[in-house]
């Protein structure tokens, strides 16, 4: 039989086959990072007297790489080592999200609720045919909230599955997929548009100083992008990876405790609106504090959106009581909780699953700290922009070697802001002088950035993702993950990018007071 299955495989089930075994045979993630960490250092010893011709976008000073073996490097390491791990972003958010998602998984809630959306039925037609559009647009629209996709959506997406009798890490896929490949395309302005427009407007006051870049400039173009993201991840999870997931991946975990399709008790019914009324109260409270001009959770500019705002910096606090609240409720409703003793117990159970990714994240702080202070990362961008600067091409193959270039970068800097002021210093304005107008210049940016943040292990979150993985096949690795993701990157760079040229072809507008030239006729 195994004979069979191998025969019948295709050139690329074999192809990322390879990809994961290879991948696999890595050492363990955090001994990875920790030997990446290593290799960081010795490059940043042996480059450090080298002068390079790259210049610095944001000082104008030659690119200068940094010694993290010097005498001052490594006290400066060795004393920030629990600060650079303990402030590690993606940890905080995870642990405290977690407690609160832990409180729902343990009384029931979580459980009831996904067989309750598995059962409807829409004309006469089950919602588990269209769960893997379903998850996969969730997973772009949780964007909006900056990483609470990563933390909430993808587990979900991934036990979604499995009780619909599907693979669990083809949920993992779809909503990873969403949250990540899909980051830049959705249809609700999050705090990402702000951010890298006020970048490119900096970028682009170089060549004219009075330029201004409206924040929404690619909201119609992202927008649109929505559906191009979802139909490409639903023909690719349903089409190709779960078919290959169920050959070649055996789900060999403890799975005892995930729910299955079996129809709802009238005490766990009952339970279930009392949890949904608590989500409605909560969000009515919410709005009501935040619609006030006066709000507390307004910044200093009254803006709810912004990086900056009360508003966006308390979304993991919101995912903790937005999860946990309803939890409680359910519990004691449907009696699955007696005492506070079970909801603390719900809260140990989901930090101890989580021992594994932290002892990976504290790796993973100190290389990504290194690699960024050596400047490594940075001069290999450059000399990358220097190379596409140096080819000239025509204006539509600009663009997409700006997609290319922007691929590139992201396997060695995973913030999508650091990327973007590495980037666009240089070629927004040497763009603008090709008559390319810099909001055009940015929507290529997105889309690279996000076609390749699910295959860059650089990504913060990318060991959490592998994590949740291990729930279902402990073989995961590395290599699993990248093999799983691989295909939805190249499909959604080449499908975006031939949207977005489609999209200049027709002269489409791209968002609020942006054009595709320069200057704007």
């Amino acid at each position: 039989m195994n004979d069979l299955n191998v025969n019948r495989q295709t050139s690329l089930e074999r192809a990322l086959n390879v990809i994961e075994r290879v991948g696999n045979k890595l050492p363990d993630p955090a001994v990875l990072f920790f030997i990446l960490l290593l290799v960081t250092w010795v490059l940043s010893w042996a480059l450090s007297g080298v002068d390079f011709a790259a210049i610095h976008p944001q000082t104008g000073e030659p690119i200068q790489i940094i010694n993290q073996l010097s005498g001052g490097a490594m006290a400066s390491f060795l004393s920030n080592m629990v600060r650079t791990f303990v402030l590690f972003a993606p940890l905080g958010v995870v642990l405290v999200a977690m407690l609160g998602v832990g409180v729902a998984e343990h009384t029931g809630f979580i459980n009831a609720g996904l067989r309750k959306i598995l059962a409807v039925r829409f004309f006469g037609i089950s919602s588990a045919v269209f769960l893997t559009p379903l998850v996969t647009f969730v997973g772009v629209v949780s964007s909006t909230a900056v990483d609470a996709g990563y933390v909430v959506v993808i587990p979900l997406g991934a036990v979604m599955f499995y009780a619909a009798g599907r693979h669990p890490l083809a949920g993992v896929a779809a909503a990873f997929a969403g949250v990540s490949g899909g980051f830049s395309a959705n249809f609700i302005p999050s705090a990402l548009d702000p951010m890298l427009a006020a970048i490119t407007q900096e970028a682009a006051q170089v060549i004219e100083p009075g330029l201004m870049v409206n924040p929404l400039s690619n909201w119609f173009f992202m927008s649109a992008s929505c559906l191009i993201v979802v139909l490409a991840a639903w023909w690719l999870t349903d089409r190709v990876i779960e078919p290959r997931l169920k050959k070649e991946t055996p789900i060999d975990a403890d799975t005892s405790e995930l729910p299955t399709m079996e129809p709802l008790e009238a005490h766990e019914v009952s339970a279930l609106r009392w949890a949904a009324s608590s989500i409605l109260i909560l969000a009515a409270l919410l709005t009501a504090i935040a619609l006030p001009e006066s709000s507390p959770l307004r910044d200093a500019n009254g803006s709810l959106g912004s990086f900056s705002s009360p508003m966006m910096l308390s979304i993991v606090p919101f995912i903790l009581i937005f999860f946990m609240i309803p939890g409680i409720v359910y519990g004691y409703r449907a009696k699955t909780i007696q005492t506070h003793r079970d909801i603390i117990e719900g809260m140990s159970k989901s930090m101890s699953s989580m021992g594994y990714y932290i002892v990976m994240a504290f790796f993973a702080a100190q290389f990504i700290a290194a690699f960024g202070q050596s400047n490594i990362g940075l001069l290999l961008a450059m000399n990358g922009a220097s190379v596409l600067e140096a080819m000239a091409l025509p204006a539509q193959l600009t663009i997409i070697g700006i997609l290319f270039l922007t691929v590139f970068v992201n396997l060695f800097v995973g913030s999508a802001s650091a990327k973007w002021l590495i980037i666009a210093p240089i070629f927004v304005p040497m763009l603008m002088q090709l008559g390319i107008s810099p909001e055009l210049t940015q929507a290529a940016y997105r889309i690279g950035d996000s076609s390749s943040n699910i295959i860059t292990p650089l990504l913060p979150y990318f060991p959490l993702v592998v994590v949740f993985c291990k729930r279902y096949y402990t073989g995961s690795g590395i290599g699993t993950l990248i093999s799983l993701m691989l295909p939805y990157s190249v499909v959604l760079f080449c499908v975006w990018t031939l949207f977005l040229m489609v999209f200049w072809a027709l002269g489409l507008p791209l968002g609020l007071q942006a054009g595709y030239v320069y200057p704007a006729p």
